[in-house]
């Protein structure tokens, strides 16, 4: 058994779940969201508890024991609070807005980038260098901010580009040869 998969997802008031025809329910305050549940991995909801067994034995069970119940307590975690994603923009100029369903950016570029939000995400610009992502669905915000962050990765001299507020960046120290010699 997964140390993981043993674990019970204790669901917090106002969210449910219903297992049926292998695919898993959540719903709570902010959406809902589905999962389909692989053959070898087994649900039990007993009233706020959900729970993952291993219903027959193969190669890979334990690891699917273990992903199927991180999947769902990521579920359970984004109806009931939500996932954020906040990124850092820094450069000269540097900047982004919203534009109806459309985030615009000038990276310096010869041209400003514009990226379409996804259905279901929540893009904000509380500044003009702060991009903060939003919704209940874990791997769409992260992915979306990781999209947003590959447009304009951070270079590691000056330190310009999209970052991760949490990220740190090593900086470089950059050419001295021939600074000061004659």
């Amino acid at each position: 058994m997964s140390r993981i998969g043993k674990e019970v997802i204790v669901m917090p008031a106002g969210v449910t779940a219903k297992f049926e025809n292998r695919i898993l329910s959540v719903n709570g305050p902010k959406g809902s969201l589905t999962q389909e549940i692989n053959s070898v991995i087994g649900v039990n909801i007993e009233g706020q508890n959900l729970s993952f067994v291993i219903a027959k034995e193969t190669a890979d069970a334990n690891a699917k024991h273990g992903l199927y119940r991180a999947l769902a307590n990521n579920m359970v975690k984004g109806v009931s609070e939500g996932f954020k994603k906040t990124l850092l923009i820094s450069g000269v100029g540097y900047k982004a807005q919203m534009q109806g369903t459309k985030l615009v950016m000038n990276l310096g570029l010869s041209h400003n980038v514009e990226v379409e939000v996804p259905q279901g995400l929540q893009v904000a610009c509380p500044n003009a260098t702060e991009i903060t992502i939003t919704g209940i669905d874990k791997q769409q915000v992260g992915q979306f901010a990781s999209k947003i962050k590959d447009i304009r990765p951070v270079e590691p001299y000056h330190g310009y580009g999209i970052r991760y507020s949490d990220q740190v960046v090593i900086r470089k120290v950059g050419k001295t040869a021939g600074k000061g010699k004659k």
